[in-house]
């Protein structure tokens, strides 16, 4: 199976597409000529497609930095997700208790999400200097794994 595969077949993934797929129904009921509404709708439908592209991004790598800051986008996206029904409901969206259901299922993402996330290997990883992305014991000052190896331009022969 191909790792597209493996990352389509996984519970995170699939509850990412749920989530979509509910959100464009539910969008699509918004009046085309409510500009307001309209701008909450492209944010909504990027937040549920994030949901499922950064999986996938960090499935595609291996560096535990690397899939640490696709979590944290996708953990935005899903914030964002849940506080949408208020901006729904201010720009008097009539079907708006629709969108409860959308903040039950990023519930069950949720939790699927600190599952997917502990399962990150931890010893994989490139220092993050900047400290965000870092894994446990893990500072951004240390030293890397190949900052001791010496490098002597004079030991190599460029001329050839």
């Amino acid at each position: 199976m191909q790792r597209n595969e493996q990352t389509k077949d996984l519970p995170i993934y699939k509850k990412g597409e749920e989530i979509y797929e509910l959100v464009s129904k539910i969008v699509d009921l918004i009046p085309e000529n409510n500009t307001d509404l309209q701008m909450v709708k492209k944010e909504i439908l990027t937040d549920s497609l994030l949901l499922m592209v950064k999986v996938a991004g960090a499935e595609a790598g291996a560096l535990y930095d690397v899939k640490m800051e696709c979590a944290t986008i996708i953990r935005k996206a899903a914030h964002n997700l849940i506080v949408q029904y208020h901006n729904l409901e201010m720009f008097n969206f009539e079907e708006v208790e629709y969108y409860k259901m959308v903040r039950d299922l990023v519930e069950e993402y949720r939790l699927l999400f600190i599952d997917w996330v502990a399962s990150f290997d931890q010893s994989n990883y490139m220092i993050d200097r900047w400290g965000l992305f870092n894994p446990p014991g893990v500072n951004p000052d240390d030293a890397g794994p190949d900052d001791d190896i010496p490098f002597n331009p004079d030991d190599f022969n460029f001329e050839d």
